[in-house]
């Protein structure tokens, strides 16, 4: 397959490392580029206690600045960046939409059981409602 568009949607946490080695993959593959988007939950989001990564309350600059941290593992992939706001999963996919994106490939956090049912899937729910097909990756654990 071709993939000249491929999202990488980021929430700063590491489990979507390997996803991007992977999305890097892809694009230097197909001549593509690398799309990489963080979404900015609205506050009341936070009402939840689920722990932001790295900030209480990031501005948008700080976002923007550690959005444009994240760098493609090949520097000849080209690479765009967008901060969107809202529902993280209802964003992705319109922003997938909107830039015409041919796959989205995004890291997971592996939630099982209770945690799974209590605060849901962002990755279910890309996958249930994207247009393009959907690559998810769990970081592969550590073994001691």
């Amino acid at each position: 397959m071709n993939f000249k568009r491929i999202l990488f949607p980021t929430d700063f946490s590491h489990c979507g490392d390997a996803a991007l080695h992977l999305a890097t993959a892809l694009a230097r593959d197909s001549g593509g580029t690398i799309v990489v988007a963080h979404v900015e939950e609205p506050p009341t989001v936070y009402g939840t206690g689920e722990m932001y990564y790295g900030m209480l309350d990031p501005s948008p600059d700080d976002l923007k600045k550690m959005l444009h941290e994240i760098k493609p593992s090949d520097p000849e992939v080209p690479v765009e960046y967008r901060l969107v706001t809202g529902d993280p999963s209802s964003a992705v996919v319109r922003l997938a939409e909107e830039e015409n994106i041919d796959l989205i490939v995004l890291g997971t956090h592996g939630r099982t059981g209770l945690l799974h049912m209590l605060i849901g899937s962002t990755a279910e729910s890309i996958v249930r409602h994207a247009k393009c097909p959907v690559l998810t990756f769990k970081q592969p654990s550590e073994t001691s």
